[in-house]
């Protein structure tokens, strides 16, 4: 194979590893921040205070703690049901002498011309359980709306810790093509020097600019994704624009556990998506009994007590009192009541339903978190070897180079294979961050 056919071959090579580079060098508050004239001045910001800054302001988690009120105060309406109902009555009527009424109800009662003030006052005695199922699983909903702010609690706190890990990773991105176009613009200026003195050929000189323009194109894509980073956390954090930050590195975590069993078990028992399911459920099999009691009595009792400073002679006194109590027994309503009850259970087998699927799907998620976390944990030695080789390779061919040794495919190859070892030991370290991050989610300790 001729040297003038590799040249469209590395060149290829060169755009498909660009558009994954990034490298692992000094520290990313050591990089000059992009930030735009009319946005807010760059702050310094750890993890810790991105998390927590968060949770302070990221609208999902203000909407399932107000979700979460709405549950509470509805236990306090369903509840009300124990409570004496008590209201307050001013009436007045202007009669016709004699007035009967004929139409309508059975009864014809007479009506007399009056004014009378008083109150009423009613009370639920016993309805044999329903009012209790009703607030038992009133009680169990709120309980899974409370799990739902810890779960959109957690969710946020993963995108946050992504985002976070992202631009620490498109930083180093970044410094990796601007090292990259430096090298490259330094070694095109000296074979340009030399073929100017008939040391190196022309063909030299356009292997040399198509290596210095393919890091051009990865510094232009470096630059893209910093700022497509820093949008992302900036939502991350809840904000509606796009702010920059200088971010601080993040210790590599420990190796994962060697086993996934435990961890399965460990997600089964603190996932708040699981709990809160679990109440879900609760609730929905209570709410089933509540609507099987439909069929049962309901005991109560009122009074009422007044004045009529103002009366026909058919009313002898000016004041009133009387007490009482209703029995209500549910005969027929056109299967109403059956139907409640056969709507209530099919969701409440819904629910558990939805429960078996969640649980088999938590499991099936932390195995491959555990997966991912191994194979990425394995990954951080190999990369770290590469770099190591593919930079022995590239002082040994720029050496060869220099001598005439060596013609200028081995050293653009050698150029190319260190760069993407770079790439590979910089994106291992933060793939395995992001992986354990993501691990830490999935048994549900997030934070």
């Amino acid at each position: 194979m001729t040297s003038r056919s590799l040249v469209p071959m590395i060149s290829f090579f060169v755009i498909a590893f660009s558009a994954s580079a990034s490298a692992q060098t000094a520290p990313p508050h050591g990089l000059p921040q992009p930030q735009s004239s009319q946005g807010p001045p760059v702050q310094s910001l750890t993890l810790q205070e991105a998390e927590k800054t968060a949770v302070r302001n990221h609208p999902q988690i203000q909407a399932a703690m107000d979700l979460a009120t709405v549950a509470e105060e509805q236990v306090k309406q369903t509840r009300s049901a124990y409570y004496p109902l008590a209201v307050g009555n001013l009436t007045g009527v202007d009669a016709q002498n004699n007035s009967r009424i004929t139409a309508g109800p059975l009864n014809s009662p007479n009506v007399f011309g009056k004014y009378g003030n008083g109150f009423q006052v009613s009370q639920l005695i016993t309805d044999f359980g329903r009012t209790h199922e009703l607030v038992k699983s009133s009680n169990l909903h709120a309980r899974a709306q409370q799990e739902r702010v810890v779960t959109t609690r957690e969710d946020v706190l993963l995108n946050v810790d992504q985002s976070y890990l992202a631009v620490l990773k498109a930083q180093t991105l970044l410094r990796v093509a601007q090292a990259t176009v430096k090298e490259r613009q330094l070694v095109a200026d000296q074979i340009s020097v030399e073929a100017k003195n008939q040391l190196k050929s022309g063909l030299d000189v356009s292997f040399a600019q198509v290596d210095l323009q393919q890091a051009q194109l990865l510094l232009i894509q470096a630059e893209n994704d910093l700022q497509a980073s820093f949008a992302q956390l900036s939502t991350a954090l809840g904000y509606s624009d796009q702010r920059t930050f200088q971010l601080a590195e993040q210790p590599l975590p420990v190796e994962p556990p060697p086993d996934w069993a435990q961890l399965i078990q460990q997600a089964l028992r603190d996932r708040p998506e699981l709990i809160s399911q679990r109440f879900d459920l609760g609730s929905a099999q209570t709410y089933a009994t509540a609507e099987r009691d439909l069929w049962f009595p309901t005991l109560s009792a009122a009074g009422v007590a007044g004045l009529t400073p103002v009366r026909e002679d058919g009313l002898d006194s000016t004041r009133y009192a009387a007490a009482g109590f209703n029995v209500e027994i549910p005969l027929f309503n056109g299967h109403l009541f059956g139907a409640l009850r056969n709507e209530a259970n099919a969701e409440a087998r819904a629910q558990e339903q939805y429960l078996r699927d969640l649980q088999n799907n938590i499991t099936r998620d932390v195995r491959t978190a555990w997966l991912k976390a191994n194979s990425g944990y394995q990954r951080l030695s190999v990369t770290q070897q590469l770099l190591e080789q593919a930079q022995k390779a590239l002082n040994l061919a720029q050496a060869r180079y220099k001598l005439g040794l060596s013609s200028i495919v081995e050293l653009s190859q050698a150029q190319l294979n260190e760069t993407q070892a770079e790439i590979e030991q910089a994106s291992a370290k933060y793939d395995y961050q992001t992986e354990i991050a993501v691990l830490n989610y999935e048994i549900g300790t997030v934070h």
